[in-house]
Parts: C-alpha cells; sequence; structure tokens
C-alpha cells in the first residue's frame, strides 16, 4: 500500500473509532495503550508500549501496575536480520546432546499452537541487568538497533542470558496468530513507529489471577489511557495490509 494511502486510511480510522484514535495517538507519542485480546484466547489486558520509548520510569510502571512478565516483541523481519530464533527452534536442534529439552516440547498450550518467546538478553552496558533503568537500557537499544538497521551489531552490543525476554513475531503478524506479542506489533505498523515494542500483562493481587476486564477498563480511564479491544485491531490491520 502506497504511503498516501495509508496515510488517508488512518485519518478514517481517526473519525470513525475515537478509542482506536486514542490508542494510535498514545503509541505514537510514548504513551501506554492497554489490549485486551480475546475472551476465548488468554483473556488478558496487557499494558503495551513503544520500546524506542522506554526508560527506567516506564519499567517501574509495568513492574508496579501490571505485575506480569515485562517483555520486549520484535517484528519478524528484524528477527530474520538478526537472526534470532523461537526458542522452540533452539530446543529443537539441542535436545539430541540435551534429552530433557526433547521432553518440555510445549506443545500443550491451551490457547495456542507455538510460544513467542525468544532469547533473553541484556544489554553490555547494564550492570546485574534486571534494575527498572537497566531493563530500559537494554529494551531501547533493542528499538533503536533496529530502527537503526545496525542487525550485525546484535551480539556486540547484547549477551544472553539476560533479563529482558525477546518474543518474536509470527511471520505475517496478525494474519498468522493473534497473540498480544502480534496485537502490538501490529498497531505499531498502524502507527508507523519501529515494530519493537513492550508488553506486560496486568495482575491482580488479591485474585491472583490475571485483571479482569473491568478492573483494567478502570485502570485506563484512571490514567487517561486507550483501552483497545484485539479484535478491532486485528480488523483494522486486515484492511491496511
Amino acid at each position: 500500500m502506497r504511503v498516501e494511502e495509508l496515510i488517508k486510511r488512518i485519518t478514517k480510522i481517526e473519525y470513525g473509532d475515537k478509542m482506536l484514535n486514542k490508542g494510535i495517538n498514545g503509541l505514537k507519542k510514548g504513551e501506554f495503550v492497554l489490549i485486551y485480546d480475546d475472551d476465548k484466547r488468554e483473556s488478558e489486558t496487557d499494558m503495551v508500549i513503544g520500546a524506542e520509548f522506554v526508560t527506567g520510569s516506564q519499567v517501574a510502571t509495568m513492574r508496579q501496575d501490571g505485575g506480569g512478565l515485562i517483555c520486549t516483541c520484535i517484528h519478524p523481519n528484524f528477527c530474520d536480520k538478526i537472526g534470532l530464533p523461537f526458542m522452540n527452534d533452539i530446543m529443537e536442534v539441542a535436545k539430541d546432546k540435551f534429552p530433557i529439552l526433547g521432553k518440555l516440547t510445549p506443545n500443550d498450550i491451551p490457547y495456542d499452537e507455538r510460544s513467542s518467546f525468544s532469547l533473553w538478553v541484556n544489554n553490555r552496558k547494564t550492570f546485574t541487568g534486571i534494575t527498572d533503568n537497566d531493563r530500559a537500557l537494554t529494551i531501547s537499544s533493542v528499538a533503536k538497533l533496529c530502527k537503526e538497521g545496525r542487525f550485525d551489531q546484535f551480539g556486540t552490543e547484547f549477551r544472553s542470558p539476560g533479563h529482558v525476554s525477546l518474543l518474536r513475531g509470527a511471520d505475517g503478524l496478525l494474519k498468522r496468530r493473534k497473540g498480544h506479542t502480534e496485537l502490538s506489533l501490529s498497531l505499531a505498523e498502524i502507527v508507523g513507529i519501529a515494530p519493537v515494542t513492550v508488553v506486560c500483562e496486568m495482575m491482580d493481587g488479591e485474585r491472583k489471577e490475571s485483571r479482569s476486564i473491568e478492573s483494567a477498563e478502570n485502570y485506563a480511564k484512571e490514567h487517561d489511557l486507550a483501552f483497545l479491544d484485539g479484535n478491532k485491531i486485528i480488523d483494522e490491520y486486515l484492511k491496511l495490509f
């Protein structure tokens, strides 16, 4: 699709759906957007932000208000250029030497056919790698490397194992898989920012479960954030791409 057509399409989205418009503008400005996937999938709301905007303050917010795993999602095209595999593929290759890996194959995920997990990394300039500032440096550095096309420098800039989980988006994104990884990366493509995002599940400390959709919506209202239905993102993405 030509840039002019894409701009026209996004303009239609802005005038047609106020909440999606709020999410588009929020993500573009480096704000959090909350995305609920689907009742028939994880039934979870994730805090989502563009990786290029992440600072220690945002990591602290995800840790305190989200409480789930803070992961960095990377567009499959970037992953191919870096050479980032799925963890499943690493386990498959290594299982002959380490048989336990074959027994741990995640072939029974109740809501999906494949995990998005890839490697865990730290930026080489971090100390322990786990502090809010250390994780922010690792996350934002991944986005910067991808934006600048310095894919051959990934091993120079990062070490593994580390404290930031990298998730590889499925080829074709929402055409292939409809998880938060693909939802966030697809929204980034719609917005026009680098398709490297950060997601963190919203947990409920009292219920010891994921945060209810009502509670997550209330959080969005309290903090003036967009709360997006994943199915709307899927519909708009498939129209655009």
